[in-house]
């Protein structure tokens, strides 16, 4: 791959084998015709949509069995699909997408690598209202809100894509982001609850990582169905 090097690498999730391309390391960097830097993406971050990161795998793990039927499913920052490739295995109604410029090549490299269907794709910017993308039945995320600012991004996206009877699935490592995020909801009608993960074989209870439904519609309260509040 011209200007960068890649790795190969097997994940296994919910019983499958997945072959997955990624960024050799962190260090790699390459943007000759300015794509990223256009995107507003810098050579310190440009790396990081091409590694398999922990709340990846948690989400991609939960996506190997969750209600899909039906759905409408739209995943944010996908970077290399480790979630949007469980789905398309499982023949999901899904759209993949992401602002990095090598994201949409990679996604489909890695779909074709493990037999599967091309994924559908957009190059889709949080801050800039899309009205082609539609609403979806349930949308997914792993580590999106990595900075302060993006609590606000989602919720202004929430309120263009989301159907009345929604889920927003969100694995978060505990950056400190999600309260913000989770009061914003709570604002459009939205309930949460929060199931503490591993994320790492290191982590050790209480664990910082969670992963976070945000239900509109029917949600569970104390195992009785409930209208979201």
């Amino acid at each position: 791959m011209p200007g960068y090097t890649t790795r190969e690498l097997m994940v296994c999730l919910g019983g499958h084998d997945y072959r997955i391309r990624a960024l050799t390391d962190l260090q790699q960097f390459a943007d000759p015709h300015h794509h990223a830097a256009r995107a507003g993406i810098s050579s310190a971050l440009w790396s990081l949509f091409g590694q398999v990161w922990p709340s990846g795998r948690v989400l991609a793990e939960a996506m190997c069995t969750h209600d899909i039927a039906g759905k409408r499913i739209l995943e944010l920052g996908c970077g290399l699909g480790l979630s949007s490739l469980v789905l398309q295995r499982r023949h999901a109604d899904i759209t993949a997408s992401d602002h990095h410029p090598l994201a949409e090549p990679f996604l489909h490299h890695n779909a074709a690598q493990n037999q599967l269907s091309t994924i559908g794709y957009r190059d889709l910017r949080w801050e800039v209202p899309d009205a082609t993308l539609g609403r979806f039945d349930l949308i997914i995320g792993s580590d999106i809100l990595y900075e302060s600012g993006h609590a606000e991004l989602l919720a202004a996206m929430m309120l263009r894509h989301a159907l009345p009877d929604v889920e927003v699935l969100i694995t978060d490592p505990g950056r400190g982001n999600s309260t913000a995020f989770t009061r914003a909801l709570s604002g459009q009608g939205y309930a949460v609850t929060e199931l503490r993960s591993r994320f790492d074989k290191n982590d050790i209870a209480p664990f910082r990582g969670r992963l976070l439904s945000y239900r509109r519609g029917d949600v569970m309260v104390g195992g009785v169905a409930a209208r979201g509040q």
